[in-house]
């Protein structure tokens, strides 16, 4: 067993060193030993993370941009960093209350017509919002799953 710099074995993982959840790291030790820049590391995985793209996406992506990269790199930085990014955003994250009110309107998004559903707190901030091109349940439901 491989004792950690924590002083236990609890957190090795098959062989390699893992640090424990509760602490943050810096980001000079998070990102130490990458053969990768730490900002096409962010950029994966945040496009990954954020939009719906698959890691051959975003392989093909990188390779428009001159970075050549394998896809199972991209699995194991998700892996790898999204609990990290997770962390590190719920900090930021306000906590939104009991009580808020939806309500829906139609505007205009380049050019087109589409509903806004929004959901607001009391202090009047914006907690959620989700555009549709159509007014029916299905938009409804997917917006209140998403709140």
């Amino acid at each position: 067993m491989v004792i950690d710099r924590f002083g236990s074995g609890a957190n090795v993982k098959a062989g390699r060193r893992s640090l424990p959840m509760s602490r943050l790291i810096s980001v000079e030790e998070l990102f130490k030993g990458r053969h990768f820049d730490q900002e096409i590391v962010i950029l994966c995985v945040r496009w990954y993370l954020s939009y719906k793209l698959s890691f051959r996406d975003l392989v093909a992506m990188m390779g428009e941009r001159g970075v050549g990269i394998a896809h199972t790199t991209i699995l194991r930085w998700v892996q790898h960093y999204a609990p990290e990014f997770t962390k590190r955003w719920n900090r930021f994250a306000r906590v939104v209350g009991g009580s808020w009110r939806m309500d829906e309107t139609y505007v205009k998004v380049r050019g087109e017509w589409t509903y806004l559903y929004r959901a607001v707190d009391k202090a009047g901030k914006t907690v959620e919002f989700h555009l549709s091109r159509k007014r029916d349940v299905n938009a409804a439901k997917a917006f209140l799953r998403k709140a």
